[in-house]
């Protein structure tokens, strides 16, 4: 998602009620999400509730869970707690790789260093046959 697209999912723009209206539940239902710790509206200076688009998303998502799943505010909290753990691991794991692949960058580059610093010390002979003498035992 480009900067502007979650700049404006993330802006603050409606207000309780059309928030309300467009996450298709009462008001009070938000009070109450926001109480429970489910959502955190923005505040203007004056304390009024802005919600954002990306928080109609989370509210729309909580309804599903709560209705077509039948869980409880305990059991949504708990289910965005484990998807907000697994979000960080695979921010994690994504940056294990790169440093794994920078590692093994440097790692290659060092090798292949190393090979080259042994083709400087072989001097290449030509081919000769060798000789055995064998001495008698007397």
């Amino acid at each position: 998602m480009t900067d502007f697209k979650k700049k404006q999912n993330t802006t603050a723009l409606f207000m309780i009620s059309v928030a309300a209206e467009l996450a298709g539940m009462h008001p009070q239902t938000l009070r109450i999400y926001e109480q429970k710790g489910l959502i955190s509206p923005a505040r203007t200076p004056k304390n009024t509730r802005l919600y954002s688009e990306q928080d109609i998303m989370r509210l729309r998502y909580i309804q599903r869970l709560t209705t077509e799943l039948g869980m409880n505010l305990a059991g949504v909290e708990k289910v965005i707690e484990l998807e907000q753990h697994i979000e960080n691991l695979h921010s994690r794991i994504a940056g294990l790789r790169e440093e794994m692949q920078r590692i093994t960058r440097k790692l290659h580059e060092e090798v292949e260093a190393v090979h080259k610093s042994y083709r400087r010390e072989l001097v290449p002979l030509a081919k000769t046959e060798i000789m055995i003498h064998h001495k008698r035992r007397r």
